[in-house]
């Protein structure tokens, strides 16, 4: 997706957008999110969030 893209689909920050994994690293994923009791797209955001929290 281009980046301009992202930025008209993301302007509501209420909205969500579908991003592609290999199936392998969502199994992964997947795994942990049923061990912490919780939904396999928070264990994605807050991934996300602390990668790109070190970055800055």
């Amino acid at each position: 997706m281009a980046k301009e893209n992202i930025m008209n689909e993301c302007k509501d920050p209420t909205q969500s957008i579908t991003i592609e994994i290999p199936c392998v690293m969502a199994e992964r994923v997947q795994k942990l999110a049923d061990e912490k009791q919780t939904a396999l797209a928070n264990i994605v955001i807050e991934a996300l969030d602390s990668f790109l929290r070190k970055k800055d």
